[in-house]
Parts: C-alpha cells; sequence; structure tokens
C-alpha cells in the first residue's frame, strides 16, 4: 500500500535502456512512513541516498544495505523509512535485469541481496559516492544510467520469454502454463527454467502475480466477494481467500478498507 506521506517522482529511462527499465524512482520521507509493498513482476535495484530503510518481511527486522537489488516474491514486503530518507529505484522491465546482471535471477526470489555482493567493489563504490555528491535527481538517473550501459548486454534478451510475458499479461494471468508453453513450442520443463532464469520467478507464480494485479486494480466496491473469487479463476471462495491473504497479507474485506496500494 502506497503511504501517502511518502513523496514520489518518476523519471523515464534514457532510449538505450528504455527494452530494460521502466523508471526511475525516487521515494523520499521526511518524517518517517511505513510502507506494505505487494508482490510485483519487476524485479526493483536500489540506491539510498541517505537515512535508512528496515525491512520487516521477516521475523527479525534489518536494516537495508546502502544499494540492494531485490527479487519477485509472492507476499508483501513490509518497510519502514526512517525520517529524513531517500532512495532511488530502478525498476526493472519483466525480464529486463536479465541483460544488467548474469546471476541466475530465480536466485533473488523474496531475497533483497546486497549489490557488493554480485559487484565488485570499487566499482560499487564509485557508483554510491557519485550518488552522495550529485546535485540533483536528474544527475543522479544520469549516474545510475552509465552504470547499467557498461554493464548491459543486449544478446541476454530472450524473444521467446518475452512474447510468454506479453501473452500472460494479456490473458490478466489467466493462462495454462502448459498451453503456454505449447504455443513456443517448447516443452514444459526447459520452458520453466528459461522463462525463471530471465524473469527471476517461475511461469506459474509470474502470472498469479498478474492475475492479482489485475484484479486488485480493476476492483469495484460493487462487486461481492464471490464476483471477485470468480474472476481471479477460482471457484472455492475459501481457497480464493487463502492466496489473497498471501498475496497481500491481508482478507479482501481488511484491504480494499485502504485508499491506496502499490
Amino acid at each position: 500500500m502506497a503511504n501517502n506521506d511518502l513523496q514520489i517522482e518518476h523519471h523515464p529511462p534514457s532510449g538505450p535502456l528504455k527494452p530494460y527499465v521502466k523508471t526511475f524512482l525516487f521515494i523520499n520521507s521526511n518524517d518517517g512512513a511505513d510502507n506494505r509493498l505487494l508482490p510485483d513482476t519487476s524485479i526493483v535495484l536500489a540506491f539510498r541516498l541517505k537515512g535508512n530503510i528496515i525491512d520487516k518481511s521477516h521475523d527479525a527486522a534489518q536494516s537495508l544495505s546502502t544499494s540492494v537489488i531485490t527479487g519477485l516474491r509472492k507476499s508483501p514486503r513490509l518497510l519502514t523509512y526512517a525520517e529524513e530518507t531517500a532512495c532511488l529505484l530502478v525498476i526493472f522491465k519483466e525480464g529486463g535485469a536479465a541483460a544488467i546482471f548474469r546471476e541466475p535471477l530465480h536466485e533473488l526470489f523474496s531475497k533483497s541481496l546486497s549489490l557488493n555482493e554480485i559487484i565488485p567493489a570499487s566499482q560499487l563504490e564509485q557508483v554510491e559516492e557519485q550518488l552522495f555528491e550529485a546535485n540533483d535527481n536528474k544527475q543522479r538517473v544520469t549516474i545510475v544510467e552509465r552504470f547499467l550501459l557498461s554493464r548491459l548486454d543486449e544478446q541476454c534478451a530472450d524473444q521467446m520469454i518475452a512474447h510468454a510475458i506479453q501473452k500472460i499479461k494479456q490473458a490478466s494471468g489467466n493462462i495454462k502454463i502448459r498451453v503456454l508453453a505449447g504455443d513456443m513450442a517448447i516443452s514444459l520443463d526447459p520452458f520453466e527454467k528459461r522463462f525463471r532464469r530471465i524473469t527471476g520467478i517461475s511461469p506459474k507464480q509470474f502470472a498469479d502475480t498478474v492475475r492479482f494485479r489485475n484484479l486488485i486494480n480493476q476492483f469495484s466496491l460493487t462487486e461481492s466477494l464471490t464476483e471477485l473469487a470468480l474472476e481471479a479463476g477460482y471457484f472455492d471462495q475459501a481457497h480464493f481467500i487463502k492466496d489473497f491473504r498471501t498475496f497481500t497479507g491481508m482478507s479482501p474485506q481488511q484491504f480494499f478498507k485502504t485508499e491506496t496500494w502499490w
């Protein structure tokens, strides 16, 4: 859920990065704020510019490193921003991070990994120092774009997986993965492995995320819970409520009482 105490600022990527990056997102918290992030289909790279961010998604709360990469997940993420905290997020397009990072992205599932574990320390320190010394957000975007372009490998683009992602989105997540693999003229097992390597998540989990995201975005207060479950492809309301709790951390009734969400 988006917290109204957080100030948000979007910057579009430059031409060479448009196939890989959705947006550069600046988040600023003057007075401190809590934020519940729903599962999404984008891997995120984050640079903390000042302050402190605590991840409360696990049993033991922990402060995030200055630079982290966060994989996809099937449950919400709970973050607390301290007073005077600011960060820059790189929101990748689905599959886009695979052109920047060679590491198997599915190993990031439900994790936030300090960037110094996969980037040479000297290179990361240079980027962090430049961000700290930058005069404005436009300059910070330029610094991060230069870093991403230095690692970009366009040969990593996978057109088959990009097409599969598009078909899942067009179906609002209501699609059978075995049928999808058949449409791609590939057997199920290699398709799933290839999909996980490129996106960081299995095609079934990806489709579930798209389905719930679409459901939440299209929800109308005039709908009943039964209608909501049927729209999501469920015929068992109890199963739907269980999966909805996993996705949002709340029951549907609790969740839709909130005004905004991410």
